[in-house]
């Protein structure tokens, strides 16, 4: 797996992770409204997963999905000039949670934060999820 930079259209690989692939801030958003960052940012892959880089049940959500051999894009709020702002927006998302992230998203659809991927993953919903966003092809 490689860490993918997106600036705009263009990527570029860079040194490897055990994550999918982890975009950085992006130029030309500050001053977007972050919902519909939030929005945009979560359709345009499979698995997306809105984290902070020293959050304990981040890292818990991106292993469980890269141990089930998804690659997901993470997207590492404590690395975004305007982190904070998506912060508030997927907080928005869900509610009152006490902490809004991990947040995932499956083909675009919000699933929710750790809470709800566990049960998902426990109930045997996830992996049909996955199949229909087409994050797995087993």
């Amino acid at each position: 797996m490689q860490y993918q930079y997106q600036y705009q259209h263009q990527q570029q690989a860079a040194e490897s992770s055990s994550w999918g692939y982890y975009v950085p801030a992006v130029r030309g958003m500050i001053g977007s409204d972050p919902l519909e960052r939030v929005v945009r940012l979560a359709s345009e892959s499979a698995v997306v997963i809105f984290s902070i880089s020293s959050c304990c049940m981040c890292h818990a959500v991106k292993s469980l999905f890269c141990g089930m051999g998804v690659n997901p894009t993470v997207y590492e709020l404590d690395q975004d000039p305007t982190g904070k702002e998506i912060e508030r927006a997927l907080m928005r998302l869900l509610g009152n949670y006490s902490s809004p992230v991990p947040v995932v998203f499956i083909g675009g659809k919000l699933i929710g934060a750790m809470d709800r991927v566990m049960a998902s993953h426990i109930n045997g919903t996830l992996v049909p999820l996955l199949k229909e966003a087409g994050a797995l092809w087993l």
